[in-house]
């Protein structure tokens, strides 16, 4: 049987079409347009159970070349460290993107700390019980000379919670599909030191009385979470 050769008439149509339908299926319409404007300032308390802000430990900073690429990728950001009664302390940051298309997920901490120079040990899910609610998380190990930070994290697509990875890409795809941009948060919640066992117990508790003391309709968004 003879192969059979494509004119080049036959690639460009092709080519047409493939930029066409990319351009057709590109998602347009952006949800965070029509809900409530989110601002993280007010959205998460600066004192709760025993926990308050403490200001002589600064969380990571970043470098400019990363502090460029999450500015394109987020709208709002926050960092904070807290403190509690017994001098334990923990440091939060919230990222918040009105636009979590495939072109500008969530920057997951793995990539973020490496990025930063960081080594990352461990990774692995796991689940964080809220009382009320159970998040599906992740856990990450990073460590930088002397510094090790156990990490608990999870992210938020269009107001529900996702595990990281492969199924908050799936969603992205399905909103793409729809021609629907949605946003999304992604919240990290981490400690130095190098009790891995007992940093991820208090960041559960942490996360647990944080979200107790929020508005309900604060933790919603926060937690992807439905209030009962």
């Amino acid at each position: 049987m003879g192969r059979v050769t494509k004119s080049p008439f036959f690639f460009a149509v092709s080519m047409f079409v493939a930029a066409f339908l990319a351009n057709f299926l590109k998602p347009t319409h952006k949800i965070a347009d029509q809900k409530e404007k989110v601002n993280l300032e007010v959205m998460i308390p600066t004192k709760f159970a025993d926990w308050e802000l403490d200001k002589t430990l600064i969380p990571l900073q970043l470098n400019p070349e990363a502090q460029a690429t999450l500015k394109k990728i987020y709208a709002q950001t926050l960092s904070r460290t807290y403190i509690n009664a017994s001098g334990q302390r923990i440091m939060l940051s919230i990222a918040y993107g009105s636009d979590q298309s495939d072109s500008m997920q969530v920057h997951r901490p793995e990539v973020c700390y490496q990025a930063q120079g960081f080594q990352i040990l461990k990774q692995k899910p796991g689940k964080l019980d809220l009382g009320s609610s159970v998040l599906p998380v992740k856990y990450v190990l990073a460590v930088q000379g002397s510094r090790i930070e156990p990490i608990t994290y999870w992210v938020t697509i269009d107001d529900k919670i996702t595990e990281p990875g492969f199924q908050q890409k799936l969603k992205q795809l399905q909103y793409g599909i729809t021609g629907k941009i949605p946003d999304g948060m992604l919240v990290r919640v981490s400690s130095i030191t190098s009790d891995e066992v007992g940093a991820y117990k208090l960041q559960a508790q942490f996360a647990k009385q944080m979200m107790a003391a929020m508005q309900p309709k604060f933790r919603a968004r926060v937690s992807g979470q439905p209030v009962l």
